[in-house]
């Protein structure tokens, strides 16, 4: 892919799709410097937790247009938002959502303009904010765009190659600003989590994504040379840290301004952000009972965490007196079709190895793709019935921990990276990944390579077929489109909660419309959402959940 100037929706989604995926190869590193202003959580974590949220929004959003798809990312961040790094990223593109209302391309000065936005936007949420944080980063980022957009302001990568070199000068320079990560040697987490998604969103617009798949961020160090005892940081603290407090509370005529006014004297590290009718909130108190009190009679709470920060502090000291942090985990996919490729990076997929029907991998090209993350244990993910044995031989050729969950089609392959989670263990996310598989059925539409008959349908050569879950027959016919939908009602449409269709390199998008709109009528109390997967060899690939 040659540089872009200018972008549009799907090109905004996929920019930020690879910065998501940039951020998660840090996040071990993110997490082992994140020492303010407590150690309430894993900023790292919370960073690409969040941005997995803002990521699964998007891709509901219609592509045809910048406004619409970060207005669903604002929305998938807000919901998704965790810990105070998490909340702030949400203002972060609630700002860029309002920065580019009613865009449907952007070019370089459209980006500085957004960028000025969502650093206004960030420091509002905040009850007392604090420089040398990721909000200094995102303000020197924001600067540095509007001074590149008066000399380039059609060229995006130019703009955005600004923001991103300030931004790195920014992190660098963070503990100038703040006395704890000075005395740390260590640069702001949030702040670095910040420079790495721009960086990562930049490598796509210079397209660079293939060079993105075998390479790591690199952390920003501090300006500072370290003293001796900078980096031990084990002090105990003189009094207690008290509770770190997230959730996301629902109602009417919610006033995020008030509610913050309201919390100046329940605790610290106040984060009050959204609009009327949904509002999230992060604060450090030491009595949680009188915030969830008040935030009751205002309306309903959801996503409700409470976490002991004494607690987490006492981790935190341990690791800085020399225990590693828990290595992190990676997921390897295999997959066909650009489409298809995309949506499992966008989940999370920190490599995906070209490969599926008519077209498996070896052994060799799944090992180079474990080798080539920069995690110690590994998720691979087959999805295809017979790359599972393949897949299955790379253990004993590798240093590093491996599981292989067996997916046998890649919407499974899609409910499994949706069920992982970075906080919990190979084992754990291994067991939950399979059991996320069992609750999707796949439907793939191809044409017959010869004539054949199986369970009394007579099938032959040239028609269109459909497969449930790579295994049984179950329809067959001259139209594809008729076939899709007597698979779905075999396959029991009427008992899932969401249909999504891939489709094909071979179809025409307006076929798939067409399709897709007969399902939505058909199926109106059904989430049905239509993906431009590419996968060769099969027109349609249906998930239903």
């Amino acid at each position: 892919m040659s540089q872009i100037v200018s972008c549009g929706g799907q090109e905004l989604r996929d920019m930020f799709a690879a910065g998501s995926s940039w951020l998660e190869k840090s996040v071990p590193d993110i997490n082992a410097i994140n020492v303010f202003p407590v150690p309430d959580g894993d900023t790292g974590t919370n960073m690409f937790l969040t941005m997995r949220s803002t990521m699964e929004e998007a891709d509901r959003a219609p592509l045809n247009n910048v406004a619409a798809v970060v207005k669903a990312m604002a929305q998938g961040a807000l919901m998704g938002a965790r810990g105070n790094s998490g909340v702030i990223l949400s203002q972060f593109f609630r700002g860029l959502a309002k920065g580019l209302a009613e865009k449907e391309s952007i070019t370089g000065s459209d980006w500085a303009l957004a960028l000025s936005e969502a650093s206004r936007t960030a420091y509002k949420g905040l009850s007392q904010p604090v420089e040398g944080t990721m909000l200094t980063v995102i303000r020197d980022a924001s600067t540095a765009a509007e001074v590149a957009a008066q000399t380039d302001p059609d060229d995006l990568t130019i703009v955005a190659e600004a923001a991103v070199e300030a931004a790195k000068d920014s992190v660098a320079k963070t503990p100038l600003l703040l006395p704890v990560l000075r005395e740390a040697g260590v640069v702001d987490a949030g702040g670095q989590g910040v420079y790495i998604l721009l960086e990562g969103a930049l490598r796509y617009l210079r397209g660079e994504m293939e060079e993105m798949q075998y390479r790591s961020p690199q952390m920003v160090t501090a300006d500072l040379p370290l003293s001796p005892t900078a980096a031990e940081l084990v002090v105990e603290p003189e009094e207690p840290y008290g509770y770190c407090t997230n959730f996301l509370l629902e109602g009417q005529k919610l006033d995020p301004d008030r509610i913050r006014k309201k919390m100046e004297d329940k605790g610290q590290s106040i984060v009050v952000v959204g609009d009327e009718t949904t509002v999230r909130v992060h604060i450090h108190t030491y009595d949680p009972g009188s915030v969830i009190r008040y935030a009751t009679s205002l309306g309903t709470l959801h996503q409700l965490q409470v976490q002991n920060m004494d607690d987490q502090h006492v981790g935190f000291v341990e690791m800085q007196r020399g225990k590693l942090p828990a290595s992190d985990i990676a997921v390897v996919a295999v997959a066909s079709g650009n489409g298809v490729r995309e949506v499992l990076r966008s989940l999370g997929a920190a490599a995906v190895v070209s490969g599926g029907q008519t077209m498996n991998p070896s052994v060799q090209e799944i090992l180079q793709a474990v080798e080539s993350v920069p995690s110690q244990k590994v998720v691979v993910l087959p999805n295809n019935k017979n790359i599972i044995p393949t897949a299955s031989q790379v253990q004993p050729l590798t240093s590093k921990e491996v599981a292989v969950v067996p997916t046998r089609t890649f919407p499974q392959g899609v409910a499994a990276l949706i069920a992982f989670n970075y906080e919990d263990s190979l084992k754990q996310n291994a067991q939950a990944m399979e059991e996320a598989i069992a609750t999707v059925k796949t439907v793939e539409v191809t044409n017959a390579v010869r004539d054949t008959r199986m369970k009394g349908l007579k099938v032959s050569k040239g028609q269109a077929i459909a497969i449930v879950d790579d295994e049984e027959l179950v329809a067959a016919g001259d139209s594809m489109a008729e076939v899709v939908f007597e698979a779905l009602d075999k396959a029991g449409v009427e008992s899932a909660e969401v249909v999504t269709m891939y489709y094909g390199a071979d179809v025409e998008v307006a076929q798939a419309e067409q399709i897709i709109q007969e399902l939505r009528n058909k199926h109106p109390g059904k989430q049905v959402e239509m993906v431009s997967g590419g996968q060769p060899h099969y027109g349609y690939v249906v998930s239903l959940e």
